[in-house]
């Protein structure tokens, strides 16, 4: 899949079929939408095309919006070249892009740029200034410019009951088990293994602590999850703790990960966390005693969950 960052960036070299949104989680629902892009494409030798955004529309035009995203732009790129688009466009989302009429966006964009044979898009899509135009505008305009428009009925679209928002609601409350299955697959964490006070080693868990540098990177709802990351081609389980740790006076929220049967030294490497269940809420202890049994019998849940089988832990896409 080539990847561009701009639309100034790509130039096509045949009849695309295309579809736009912003695509917050590539979750279950979304991935239908893409597949009947690349079907397309490979049944009329097209190129297929996601048109997406970032910045996330409602960061620019909502000025007190403080949506966080499921993705980051590398998760987002992995996961829709998994499913075999050929051209992905990231455009810078502003505030001049946001004034474009409706029929300047389907002309400049859609034909001239794009050079669209066909898009495929869901029933309730609205586009240009103000989001003033619907599907039946979009209709209108591929008549004149001489396009199809494939629209995903709502019938289809409530087949699937999932929408981006409520997997973001799903974790915020720390429902991880059911935003899993909304998504397809686990939901993770990257960022980059720094160091810490380095109190677990104290009471025998250490701790990785990941920094993640995307601050819109949605984190679920404090709490202790079990996770699995691949470090070096291994497969590691262990626990990971989300909030202030109460028990030791923390003031600022941190991620934590206890990595069971792991004790190499892994600073400054970046790696990936899936989150595969929701363990309990964050506690205030009365000690570090009292900390140390919880973690033994969270350790001791941790173990049973993963001896279940793999079905129960890793949702298959």
């Amino acid at each position: 899949m080539k990847v561009h960052h701009s639309l100034s960036s790509f130039n096509p070299e045949k009849k695309s079929i295309v579809t736009i949104g912003t695509f917050d989680g590539v979750h279950v629902g979304h991935k239908k939408i893409l597949k009947k892009v690349v079907a397309q494409s490979n049944k009329t030798n097209c190129d297929s095309i996601v048109l997406t955004f970032f910045p996330h529309p409602r960061m620019v035009l909502q000025q007190n919006s403080d949506i966080k995203l499921l993705n980051t732009i590398d998760e987002k790129i992995e996961l829709i070249a998994n499913i075999g688009i050929d051209n992905l466009i990231i455009h810078p989302f502003d505030a001049a892009f946001s004034e474009l009429s409706p029929e300047d966006f389907v002309k400049s964009i859609l034909v001239d740029k794009l050079n669209i044979k066909k898009i495929i898009i869901g029933y309730d899509h609205r586009f240009g200034k103000n989001r003033s135009a619907d599907i039946n505008d979009l209709k209108i305009y591929g008549k004149k410019y001489n396009f199809e428009v494939e629209e995903i009925a709502a019938k289809e679209i409530s087949k699937i009951a999932i929408s981006s928002t409520k997997i973001r609601n799903a974790i915020a409350n720390g429902n991880i088990t059911l935003a899993n299955n909304y998504l397809g697959y686990n939901y993770s964490l990257t960022g980059t293994v720094v160091k810490g006070k380095q109190l677990g080693r104290t009471i025998g868990f250490p701790t990785a602590n990941i920094h993640i540098r995307e601050d819109y990177k949605l984190i679920p709802k404090n709490g202790v999850y079990t996770v699995k990351s691949k470090i070096d081609s291994q497969i590691v389980y262990g626990m990971m703790n989300i909030g202030t740790r109460p028990t030791v006076n923390g003031k600022s929220n941190t991620i934590e990960v206890h990595l069971l049967n792991f004790n190499e030294d892994i600073y400054e490497l970046n790696i990936t966390v899936q989150i595969l269940s929701r363990i309990r809420d964050e506690q205030k202890f009365n000690g570090l005693d009292s900390l140390k049994s919880q973690l033994e019998h969270d350790k001791k849940t941790t173990l049973e969950l993963i001896s279940l089988n793999s079905v129960t832990l890793t949702v298959k896409n």
